[in-house]
């Protein structure tokens, strides 16, 4: 009879021992989310970024980390307490995993922690091969962030999964999702090494014909960007924005950044200023009721 991991792990491909690693990365990230649920994590935070664009949404490429964003700004929010119940979820599985959370070197409202686990000693268990070319000393990591003081007018939704047993999870919707996403397009520092990763996902949303949550991208400007809260935030202030953006970015440097993600290369053929563009002409901005309900008490 196949155990429930066995089970999570028939879905991959695993014919090469780096599919053998992801595969098992993306399970440990599916299993710490239900530690989590059943732990009432969710009743304060909600699951944002990449990750959750993956599990929730189908986007085809890997990621590594674990985006959260709390629902009320609490900067003494006890992220360690959680830690207990998520190891005891992966142990459950016969994961051998241990989380520690992150002393911060700088003031920032992002708290962080790392998952970790051996990674030879998980895949010689989990693949039962006798032997396979890992260096015992390599470790499986996986950044866990909350973000603290979120920024306003995200929408939520409650979304549900089977395995590795039941659970509810809260989740920022896909407007919003794909608000956070073009903040990082306009506002990442990228410096040397182009984040190729956000444009996939950026074709990702308009391929899906997904709205952006203006009023939540706005308020990520504020945050974060050189925008002055005076103004209001348009689509057509909002595309030239991102026009700027693509006539600066070097897209062979991007495509370098996203094929270790990606298993269809042949995607990122068109990648071009002209490209970004062009398709950025088909941004759709979604209705945002709590901000039409804050501008109608005003």
């Amino acid at each position: 009879m196949q155990t429930v991991l066995q089970q999570m792990l028939g879905y991959y491909k695993t014919n090469t021992t780096e599919d053998k690693k992801n595969a098992l990365k993306e399970v440990v990230q599916e299993v710490a989310l239900c530690g989590l649920s059943r732990a009432g994590f969710f009743k304060h935070a909600a699951f944002y970024g990449g990750t959750a664009l993956r599990i929730f949404y189908g986007l085809d490429r890997f990621s590594e980390d674990l985006d959260f964003s709390l629902v009320t700004p609490n900067p003494d929010f006890p992220l360690n307490r959680y830690f207990s119940g998520l190891e005891s979820e992966l142990a459950a599985l016969g994961l051998k995993f241990s989380i520690e959370e992150k002393q911060k070197t700088v003031d920032s409202a992002i708290k962080s922690a790392f998952l970790k686990g051996n990674t030879r000693e998980h895949i010689l268990s989990i693949y039962d091969v006798q032997n396979i070319s890992i260096n015992p000393e390599e470790v499986i990591k996986i950044k866990f962030e909350v973000d603290t003081n979120p920024p306003a007018f995200a929408q939520l939704e409650n979304k549900y999964r089977l395995l590795p047993s039941p659970y509810q999870i809260k989740l920022y919707d896909m407007s919003s999702l794909f608000a956070g996403k073009i903040h990082a397009v306009i506002c990442r520092s990228w410096k040397n090494r182009v984040k190729g990763r956000d444009l996939y996902d950026y074709v990702f949303y308009l391929s899906r014909q997904a709205k952006v949550n203006l009023p939540h991208l706005q308020a990520r400007l504020e945050d974060s960007c050189a925008w002055k809260n005076s103004e209001t935030l348009t689509l057509g202030k909002l595309q030239e924005m991102l026009k700027e953006r693509f006539e600066m970015i070097n897209y062979e440097q991007a495509k370098q950044d996203v094929l270790p993600f990606i298993v269809e290369p042949h995607k990122l053929d068109l990648w071009s200023k002209d490209f970004f563009i062009d398709i950025t002409k088909n941004l759709q901005v979604a209705e945002n009721k709590s901000y039409m309900e804050t501008q109608t008490m005003s």
